[in-house]
């Protein structure tokens, strides 16, 4: 795998067949919630911006898909994020099992609300 991606698309592109699709649907999933969004490569990884500024990134490894970064969140949200949290702000969610798009709708949502009451 390069080191340095230009697009999200090559960095998708460089996962094997197996983990592609499931990088394609987290990254649809966060654009239907940010459409606005612009995604670049930043340390390395999918970024999405808004505002100019780094929004959310998601990151595929050997085992698992990360997304960084998730602060706290809300009572009900973090109960359902807690068996995904690694450090304060990092969700992993393994390959072996399905990702929860819900649950990551979710959480960009709240991230949204979050910067939208900031401004």
């Amino acid at each position: 795998m390069p080191d340095q991606f230009e697009t999200v698309d090559e960095y998708i592109g460089s996962f094997p067949d197996e983990v592609r699709p499931i990088l394609e649907e987290l990254r649809a999933t966060i654009r239907s919630e940010i459409p606005e969004a612009v995604e670049v490569i930043s340390y390395k990884i999918p970024t999405f911006k808004l505002g100019g500024k780094s929004f959310i990134y998601f990151a595929a490894w050997k085992n698992h898909i990360g997304i960084y970064p998730v602060p706290s969140t809300n009572e009900d949200l973090d109960r359902e994020l807690s068996p995904y949290r690694s450090g304060a702000d990092t969700l992993r969610f393994p390959l072996r099992d399905p990702i929860p798009l819900g649950l990551i709708e979710e959480v960009v949502q709240f991230l949204v609300q979050r910067l939208n009451d900031r401004t």
